[in-house]
């Protein structure tokens, strides 16, 4: 589980096959073989790092590639990057899971971002609820017809890649998982009623 708070903003060195090399610095610090480390909201297993040289790999299969905006990704580019949260760290953010729900389209940029996605999140989107882009916890200020709206303040676009983005650019979206679950559990109640 991710908080959606980025702890440092890093960027791909390179892509051969299914193995990614990430530039950084701080998500290393503490890294282990097989630790997972969030990349633009994917969770993605460490399996080769060299911290002293500032980077670290993972492989990603192509199921990550084609359902997320990894594979649009060349090197240099920019990436935001969290270590999962322990359990005596506070929760800045929200429960991140890191397994992004679809690939969203930015209409307009920060700080008043507006994002499109696919119909089937929609009803996931509530005014002030959490939302995750690029694996940052954000708050929905406007569901909207096609996607949503949100306000992000100058630090965040700062210290993570939605300063960098404009319209057209591809998003990670995950949507809360607790309303999820809550419209699971509704629609076994509503078939037991019926």
């Amino acid at each position: 589980m991710f908080t959606g708070i980025v702890e440092e903003l890093g960027s791909v060195v390179s892509r051969e096959g299914p193995r990614l090399r990430l530039k950084a610095n701080t998500v290393l610090e503490d890294v282990t073989l097989g630790a997972s480390i969030a990349v633009n909201g994917v969770c993605l297993t460490v399996v080769d790092w060299d911290a002293d040289a500032g980077w670290w790999e993972a492989d990603v299969v192509e199921e990550s590639y084609s359902r997320t905006q990894l594979g649009d990704l060349e090197p240099g580019s920019p990436v935001n990057l969290e270590r999962p949260v322990r359990l005596e760290d506070r929760l800045g953010g929200h429960l991140v899971q890191g397994h992004v729900d679809a690939v969203g389209e930015i209409i307009s940029p920060a700080p008043n971002l507006k994002v499109k996605v696919p119909e089937a999140l929609h009803r996931y989107l509530v005014e002030k609820g959490s939302v995750t882009i690029d694996g940052i916890s954000l708050t929905v200020v406007d569901p909207a017809s096609d996607g949503f709206t949100v306000a992000v303040i100058p630090h965040t676009t700062e210290v993570t890649t939605l300063g960098r983005k404009g319209p057209g650019d591809r998003v990670n979206i995950e949507v809360d998982v607790m309303a999820k679950y809550a419209e699971k559990l509704l629609a076994g109640h509503q078939k037991a009623d019926t």
